[in-house]
């Protein structure tokens, strides 16, 4: 973890210089963030205020001012969720559920990483997203544009265009799903740039996968589907969550990313219980 003490570069010039600064704060792979802040740099006094911010504890992500997420450059900014590379799973548990889907909602977008990874993979879709945060919202604008994407402001669905109800194909919510005593535990790169709002999920976690769950069944397409990540131990009871509000429902595991994802599918009709077969629910 990046530490106060270290001193900046000697030669912010010099890749082997940064290096030495970086794994002196104790950055684990400072040769590749070296890489990557040299690049971001636009002059030698550029890069020393980049590898400071970054010595004195800043995401990588948020000194550079972007990540990669699927292959995508996702522009973050101060005070947004940086997207994790384990939620590639829950977009590629996406695809493989609804391939032609082309009504996409990203709920509880923070960069809008996820509706714009997916509207790259599906093509010509309908993309909506919507967050909570009023810097998320105007970080998500930015990343969804290509795909011609709409940014909502508002709280879950109700920031939603009403004309989206029973519409939507792929319903992505990557919801906060922290418990709420467990937030003191996170790195600190988390609590300290993070907006606990995108962290923190209630007493148990699942205060707004509940909440979510209770209303995806009025806004998925009949065989639309709802995704979100949670951890291992929650996974049964947001199973169960999806399973009461009339969803067929499975869990999916990514030992690659350790990712834990439930996916929840509004039948074709009351007598409709079966999944879209998948390739590799778990890996």
């Amino acid at each position: 973890m990046p530490s106060v003490s270290a001193l900046p570069p000697s030669d912010p010039s010099s890749r082997d210089s940064v290096v030495a600064a970086l794994r002196a704060a104790g950055c684990v792979f400072a040769e590749d963030e070296a890489e990557l802040i040299l690049t971001a740099a636009r002059t030698p006094a550029e890069a020393v205020a980049l590898v400071e911010r970054r010595v004195a504890g800043l995401p990588l992500e948020l000194v550079v001012g972007w990540a990669e997420f699927r292959g995508l450059r996702i522009t973050v900014a101060p005070g947004v969720f940086v997207p994790r590379r384990r939620t590639e799973f829950l977009v590629e548990q996406a695809l493989e559920q609804a391939p032609d889907a082309t009504v996409v909602v990203d709920l509880c977008c923070g960069s809008g990483a996820v509706g714009a990874a997916l509207a790259a993979a599906l093509g010509r879709v309908e993309l909506h997203a919507a967050d909570i945060d009023p810097a998320a919202v105007r970080c998500a604008r930015g990343n969804v544009a290509a795909a011609g994407g709409h940014v909502h402001q508002g709280d879950l669905f109700e920031a939603l265009p009403a004309a989206l109800r029973g519409r939507v194909g792929i319903l992505a919510a990557n919801v906060p799903y922290v418990p709420s005593d467990e937030i003191g535990l996170l790195p600190l790169e988390a609590r300290d740039h993070e907006p606990l709002v995108a962290l923190d999920g209630g007493t148990d976690g699942l205060d707004v996968l509940r909440r979510v769950a209770a209303e995806a069944p009025h806004w998925l397409a009949p065989g639309g589907c709802v995704l979100v990540e949670t951890s291992r131990h929650q996974a049964p009871a947001a199973v169960d969550t999806f399973e009461r509000n009339g969803l067929t429902t499975r869990p999916a595991v990514s030992r690659q990313w350790n990712a834990q994802v439930v996916i929840g599918v509004r039948p074709q009709d009351p007598a409709t219980r079966a999944l879209r077969p998948v390739r590799s629910p778990v890996r």
